[in-house]
């Protein structure tokens, strides 16, 4: 297994949150590769921490399809499967449609500025091929209505599933079609400048299901 260049970036006093975050985040950047084995001790001295919290942060990675858990045997990173894919899509179009509807009549003036600035960080993003970028702007602009929307479990919802999606879209960000969303995020700001909660939630729902995960798009 590659061992990430920071070693023992995280330390005694880490919560859990962060070892699951720290490989998730290894796991949907690329840097463990799908069928990479899992080893706790190379973790461990990736992270700076005992084996229990990387084996809690794995079985919630486990639970996300983002490993694969052998009894016995080994851990290892979750291959790329569309049908999961597809999945983890439709749960997470619900989950930002839900929060769409609920936020639309609680954003303000600040709220709508904060997504136009994240599209139009995004938009240069994808314009420089900035994939990085591009992916922490769409987070920021849709955050900001899943933020507002008051509903802890949808946010819960979408810690777990929106990963499987991003590693997808990093590894095929050029075949995406992404431009498309810019338009479509517009669509969803507009909505909720206007203060139309169900045109919002149609437009963030249809932003999500357009996002194509075959092998030939």
């Amino acid at each position: 297994m590659p061992i990430p260049s920071k070693h023992g970036l995280h330390r005694r006093s880490l919560l859990r949150d962060h070892v699951y975050e720290s490989i998730r985040d290894a796991i949907v950047d690329g840097t463990l590769v799908p069928g990479e084995r899992l080893r706790d001790g190379e973790l461990e001295e990736w992270l700076g921490v005992s084996r229990t919290p990387i084996r809690e942060a794995l079985l919630r990675l486990e639970r996300a399809g983002l490993v694969i858990a052998q009894p016995g045997k080994a851990t290892t990173v979750a291959p790329y499967d569309e049908a999961s894919t597809v999945n983890a899509q439709q749960v997470v179009a619900a989950m930002h449609e839900l929060a769409a509807r609920l936020a639309v009549p609680l954003v303000g003036a600040m709220d709508i500025q904060a997504m136009a600035r994240a599209n139009a960080e995004f938009a240069d993003a994808l314009q420089r091929q900035d994939v990085d970028r591009a992916l922490a702007a769409d987070d920021q602009l849709h955050g900001v209505l899943v933020a507002a929307c008051g509903n802890a479990a949808v946010a819960a919802v979408l810690e777990q599933w929106t990963p499987v999606l991003r590693r997808v879209e990093r590894n095929r960000f050029g075949s995406l079609a992404a431009r498309n969303s810019v338009q479509q995020h517009a669509r969803i700001i507009s909505c909720a400048e206007a203060g139309d909660a169900e045109g919002a939630a149609r437009a963030s729902r249809e932003n999500w299901l357009s996002l194509s995960y075959s092998e030939e798009s």
